[in-house]
């Protein structure tokens, strides 16, 4: 039987890209190994791993015996337990026998930091899928996994309105369920609207390929970092400090300066006091 490194981050899209330099780096610390991640099976294609298992949260994790297992998905303890129940020869993670958790550090640093803990060299820049041709439209994601995330469908509306007015093409996207959240941001501009007409290697590549990307602290700001390609970042009740893109890159992140609750059922106020007139100012086009 193959040897196994198995690494567990059951999350979503977003949440998996920030992962991606730690994936990197168990695959250059382990290369004689079988890369496998316990996560969302539809990520796939876009993950740096030889195979993908099923796992949503913190487990349990279908696997037995790896040689490592890793726990990229959090602090504990459900995760941890869940590798720990694969009987794994070595088992990294924070606590005991690891690095302690801090919660003022960027999600990606986070996991790199884990690995080099344990004497594995990880680099937090090196997080890139490629980049594309920058042909393609300017993309606006309205939606967010929580409310306090998502800047009003009417202010988005005004900035698609704007770009549309000075002859570029913009595709709204959002998934199934954001199907109306989408047609009221496109309104009557002639924005396409292709919430929940693309999977996701459909929509990686739209942003892959973009001229720019407006959406707040979301998966597709993740895949716009990813990709370098440029974007316009509308943060609210977290710090971009935590979880925004790298500085290096051509992203223009626009946050007040406070923090909130991330799964609050409301807009933040930090998110609801950056105006349309900043946003349309940070547009380059």
């Amino acid at each position: 039987m193959a040897l196994e490194v198995l690494a567990l981050r059951g999350l979503g899209l977003g949440d998996l890209l920030t992962a991606v330099p730690a994936l990197r780096a168990l695959r250059r610390a382990y290369p004689r190994h079988r890369l496998v991640l316990a996560g969302p099976s539809a990520l796939a294609p876009l993950l740096p791993v030889d195979e993908v298992i099923e796992v949503r949260g913190p487990g349990p994790v279908p696997r037995t015996r790896p040689e490592v297992a890793v726990n990229l998905h959090g602090r504990g303890p459900q995760s941890t337990e869940a590798l720990r129940a694969t009987e794994p020869g070595t088992l990294l993670t924070h606590g005991i026998g690891g690095p302690p958790w801090r919660d003022d550090v960027h999600e990606v640093r986070r996991w790199c930091d884990l690995l080099e803990w344990h004497g594995l060299p990880a680099d937090p820049d090196d997080l890139y899928l490629g980049e594309g041709d920058r042909g393609g439209p300017v993309v606006v994601h309205p939606g967010a996994a929580h409310p306090s995330r998502r800047w009003p469908p009417e202010r988005y509306a005004t900035v698609v309105a704007y770009l549309r007015g000075r002859g570029h093409e913009v595709v709204v996207t959002g998934s199934a369920d954001e199907w109306e959240l989408a047609v009221r941001v496109a309104g009557l501009s002639g924005a396409r609207v292709l919430a929940g007409r693309t999977d996701l290697t459909a929509l990686a590549a739209l942003v892959r390929d973009a001229r720019l990307v407006i959406c707040g602290d979301t998966g597709l700001a993740h895949l716009a970092s990813a990709y370098r390609t440029p974007s316009v970042l509308l943060f609210g009740p977290v710090s971009p400090a935590l979880w925004g893109p790298p500085k290096q890159g051509p992203h223009t992140v626009i946050w007040k300066g406070t923090t909130g609750d991330p799964h609050g059922k409301s807009p933040d106020p930090g998110l609801l006091s950056i105006n349309v007139d900043e946003v349309i100012e940070a547009i380059s086009l």
